[in-house]
C-alpha cells in the first residue's frame, strides 16, 4: 500500500471530534457556559443543581441518588471506592483493558487488598471466574463498557453470579462510556453504584463526574472515609441531597450539563439505547467493508474498535484521519498499532456515523487500500436502515 496525497480541499474540512470522548457538544449548551455567572448558594444555583441530579437520576432509569462531582469520571470513581470500602477491605478488580487495569492501580494506591481478575485485551470477563474470586471480598470494581477495546462486557450476568456467590458485596461499576448509550438497568442486576463522566454520552464538556447510589448502598456508606477529604462522598451524598456542596461546585458545567440532558430524554430510555447501539454497528459495518472488523466480541454502543488490514496501523489511521481534520484516536499502549477507535458519542446523530463511514472511505483510499468506493458507507447505511425495514413491516401487519 502506498500513501496518497490528500486532496486540495481539506482546508475547507469542519473539524469533528469522533473519538470516544471528549465529545462534540451542542451549541446550545455551549452558549449556556457563557451566560451571566450565578453562584451556586443562590435559589438560582441550588435549582440547577437538584434538577441536574434529577435528569441524571431519570437517565439511569433506576431511583438512584445522584452525586455530581467537580472532576472526571476517575475522581468520582476514587470518591466512590473510599466512601465504601473501609480499611483493610478485600477488594476485587476485574479487568480486560487500558480503563479497567486503572481501578486495580487505584485500590492498590490506596492500601487496600487487591484480587485482580485478569483477561486479555478485547477478550470478554467470565462471570463466574469474577463471582469465584469475589467470594470473600467486599467490593467488586467493574468495567461496563470498555473503552480501550470496545468490549461491553455482560454487566448483568456478572453482577448477578458475584451476588449470589456474596450477597453482602459491593459493587461499583465503571459506565463512563455505557451510562445513557448502552441498556443499563443497575437495580435488576444489582450493581450498587454507577459512575460516570460529563465528557461522554452526556454530550457535556469534561469537568464533572457522576455517582449514582442505590437506596441500599446509601445505608453501607462510610460515616467519615479515612482516605479522602475532597471526594468524600458520604458528606456529599448528604449535602447534594438538601441542595448543598461541601465544596464550590462547577455551577456553570452543571447548567450546561441539566440542558445536555434534555435531549437525551427526549425518548424513552429503550429508544436512546437502541439508536446508540445502530450508530455504532452502522460504523462496525463500515470498517468491515474496508478490511478493518472490531476487535471485541461482544461490542460497546460507545465506541468502535477496529483493527486496521496489514499493513496499515491503528497509529496510521489515526494520524491520516487527524490531518483531515477529524479527531479519532489509536489504541491504548501498548496497542496504539493494532487498533483505531471512531464513535458516534455526544452530540450525534444516525447521519454523523454515515459520515463517519465516508471519513474512513477517505483515509483508507490515501493509505493505499483498495475498495469499491461507496462500500463502506453503504454497509453503514443498511444497518442504520433496518430500523425503517421492521417499521415497514410492522405497519403491513
Amino acid at each position: 500500500m502506498s500513501e496518497r496525497p490528500l486532496p486540495p480541499h481539506l482546508p475547507l474540512n469542519r473539524s469533528r471530534l469522533i473519538a470516544p470522548g471528549p465529545v462534540e457538544v451542542e451549541p446550545r449548551v455551549l452558549l449556556e457556559l457563557a451566560q451571566p455567572q450565578i453562584h451556586h448558594r443562590t435559589p438560582q444555583g441550588i435549582e440547577r443543581l437538584m434538577e441536574a441530579r434529577a435528569k441524571l437520576t431519570r437517565l439511569l432509569g433506576d431511583p438512584y441518588d445522584a452525586v455530581i462531582t467537580t472532576s472526571s469520571g476517575t475522581g468520582a470513581f476514587e470518591g466512590a471506592l473510599i466512601s465504601l470500602t473501609p480499611e483493610g477491605g478485600r477488594v476485587v478488580n476485574a479487568q480486560a483493558g487500558k480503563f479497567s487495569e486503572r481501578w486495580g492501580d487505584m485500590s492498590e494506591r490506596l492500601g487496600y487488598e487487591t484480587v485482580r481478575v485478569a483477561r486479555p485485551w478485547g477478550d470478554l470477563l467470565d462471570p463466574e471466574e469474577v463471582a469465584d474470586a469475589a467470594r470473600n471480598a467486599h467490593t467488586l470494581l467493574i468495567t461496563h463498557s470498555e473503552t480501550s477495546t470496545g468490549a461491553l462486557h455482560d454487566l448483568a450476568a456478572i453482577a448477578q453470579a458475584a451476588k449470589a456467590q456474596n450477597p453482602d458485596l459491593v459493587i461499583i461499576a465503571d459506565c463512563i462510556t455505557s451510562y445513557g448509550v448502552a441498556e443499563l438497568r443497575p437495580a435488576a442486576w444489582g450493581v450498587d453504584v454507577i459512575v460516570s463522566g460529563s465528557q461522554k454520552g452526556a454530550a457535556t464538556p469534561p469537568g464533572l463526574g457522576f455517582v449514582l447510589f442505590s437506596p441500599e448502598v446509601q445505608e453501607r456508606m462510610i460515616p467519615t472515609p479515612q482516605r479522602g477529604f475532597y471526594l468524600d462522598l458520604t458528606r456529599e451524598l448528604k449535602g447534594q441531597k438538601a441542595g448543598n456542596t461541601p465544596q464550590t461546585p462547577a455551577i456553570n458545567l452543571i447548567s450546561a450539563l441539566s440542558l445536555a440532558l434534555d435531549r437525551l430524554l427526549a425518548v424513552p430510555l429503550e429508544v436512546l439505547w437502541a439508536e446508540k447501539r445502530r450508530q455504532a454497528d452502522a460504523l462496525i459495518a463500515a470498517g468491515e467493508a474496508l478490511g478493518a472488523p472490531a476487535w471485541a466480541a461482544r461490542t460497546s454502543p460507545a465506541v468502535a474498535v477496529l483493527k486496521p488490514p496489514a499493513p496499515l496501523t491503528g497509529r496510521q489511521v489515526a494520524a491520516r484521519l487527524a490531518a483531515m481534520g477529524q479527531r479519532a484516536l489509536p489504541g491504548q499502549a501498548p496497542y496504539e498499532d493494532t487498533v483505531f477507535r471512531v464513535s458516534t458519542l455526544g452530540y450525534a446523530d444516525r447521519y454523523d456515523a454515515l459520515g463517519i463511514a465516508g471519513m474512513l472511505e477517505d483515509a483508507f483510499a490515501s493509505l493505499g487500500v483498495s475498495f469499491e468506493r461507496g462500500a463502506a458507507v453503504q454497509a453503514a447505511w443498511r444497518v442504520l436502515g433496518e430500523e425503517r425495514r421492521v417499521m415497514a413491516g410492522c405497519e403491513a401487519r
